[in-house]
């Protein structure tokens, strides 16, 4: 299988650990939605569906939602319908069990990729719109060179002015998770929730993660990094209150973080998934990060 991918996908290789920790050991995964083409011994191409067995919180498995997390065909099985074919069958067995609505690829905990790079994969791009995939949005990946990286001296200014008021960076202590994993889950996504835990719970060192604290003592943003695959370079998730913005705490965290990440030796920083237009992509790009790839979030609602 992954011989077979990395011939179909060679700008997005990957490992057999990374293939069985995201697939395989998934607790959502059901043999039945790997649709897999092989001629004689040879894997020729696969579709991935799954649907929640497991809640990523509370009770909530969304009954109507599905994913495809990815799809691929190997260059020399092509121009046969055979990835249609595949798509088709995927599809089909998750409305089989209640899914009218699916989306491309953006299926959590387990993402390989937050959608589709149609730029690089433009046949693929096709296939989907003819089955009425529709991009919901185009999600940025970005990356920052580390090298030289200075921490600015604005930033440091309104953090001395920060700290002065009350205010408190470090990294958490064992009585600020519960807070943490709170404010992740409860103001932003229970998948972000998700990853601080279970990355702290695989062992990724606590001092990945610099929190603040507003002069009450009440958490109100935090950013990190490693919390992904134990990926050094990959920054985030990061999260400040919607109340607390417009005050530099984003910036400053931002900044606290890529300098432990540079003191530890780090060449680059790296995230795959944020809009462009939005306050946090703004800041993003204020800091130095730059777009590497763009891609389509895309949604197919299946007639009732």
């Amino acid at each position: 299988m992954v011989q077979a991918w990395h011939r179909s996908a060679p700008a997005d290789p990957i490992t057999p650990h990374r293939f069985r920790s995201l697939v395989l050991l998934d607790a959502n995964f059901d043999p039945e939605g790997l649709r897999v083409a092989v001629v004689g011994d040879r894997v020729v191409g696969a579709a991935y569906a799954v649907r929640r067995l497991t809640p990523m919180t509370g009770t909530d498995r969304e009954p109507e939602q599905g994913w495809i997390p990815f799809f691929f065909v190997d260059p020399a099985a092509r121009g046969r319908g055979l990835g249609r074919r595949l798509l088709t069958d995927a599809l089909d067995w998750l409305h089989r069990h209640g899914r009218m609505r699916v989306d491309f690829s953006s299926y959590t905990p387990n993402y390989i990729l937050p959608g589709l790079d149609a730029e690089t994969y433009p046949e693929a791009a096709g296939l989907l719109e003819s089955l009425d995939f529709r991009t919901l949005y185009e999600a940025a990946a970005m990356d920052r060179g580390l090298v030289g990286y200075r921490f600015p001296e604005d930033v440091a200014r309104r953090l001395a002015e920060l700290t002065a008021r009350g205010y408190r960076f470090a990294t958490p202590s064992d009585d600020d998770l519960v807070p943490l994993v709170a404010l992740a889950g409860g103001h932003f996504t229970p998948d972000w929730a998700h990853a601080i835990r279970e990355c702290l719970v695989t062992g990724t060192p606590v001092d990945r993660i610099v929190i603040a604290q507003d002069p009450s003592g009440r958490l109100v943003g935090w950013a990190m990094h490693g919390a992904y695959e134990s990926a050094d370079e990959r920054f985030g998730p990061f999260g400040v209150l919607e109340e607390m913005r417009g005050t530099g705490l984003g910036k400053i965290l931002l900044h606290l973080v890529l300098e432990r990440m540079r003191a530890r030796g780090a060449h680059s920083a790296w995230f795959l998934w944020t809009t462009k237009q939005s306050p946090a992509g703004r800041l993003y790009r204020e800091a130095g990060f730059t777009t590497t790839r763009l891609f389509r979030v895309m949604r197919r609602e299946a007639a009732r």
